[in-house]
């Protein structure tokens, strides 16, 4: 299974620019979506715009979903780079089974709350990734990292 890389929602932009989203600061949650999940990057930028696509708690998965660990936003030879550690659910009970995930600002409350950062497509062909019973979910974050930032055009 191949990932898309990872999309940024519009307004996410515009949040990073004017301080809304604090990428070294704030608190970012990762959540499965369900296959019926159709992303739209000019009009969703709230976790509630999304949630009814989000996966129910069942099986090792928990609605809101999963915080991001060691998040960290660094500057390197002039790119800065967004990263963190991957992310697993265990399935216990029964599958987990998602097509999309999606990583949100669980810190802002303003001018949405829960501000939509990015989301990524989990299997390109496109088909649901799933964790049987005992087994583990994986989202395992590229070595270059979510997403970086770099280069100037006058």
């Amino acid at each position: 299974m191949a990932a898309s890389a990872w999309r940024m929602y519009g307004s996410a932009k515009e949040f990073l620019g004017d301080g809304t989203i604090d990428l070294d600061g704030h608190t970012f949650k990762v959540i499965l979506l369900s296959s019926v999940y159709t992303p739209n990057l000019d009009t969703q930028d709230a976790l509630l715009d999304i949630s009814a696509d989000e996966l129910a708690t069942a099986n090792g998965y928990t609605a809101g979903g999963a915080t991001l660990g060691s998040v960290t936003w660094t500057l390197s030879a002039g790119t800065v780079t967004f990263d963190a550690a991957d992310v697993v659910w265990t399935a216990s009970g029964g599958s987990i089974a998602a097509r999309h995930s999606a990583i949100y600002d669980d810190t802002v409350t303003t001018p949405v709350a829960d501000a939509l950062l990015c989301y990524t497509l989990l299997d390109t062909t496109p088909a649901d990734v799933t964790a049987t019973d005992g087994n583990t979910l994986t989202i395992q974050l590229n070595a270059s990292g979510i997403f970086t930032l770099s280069g100037m055009t006058a």
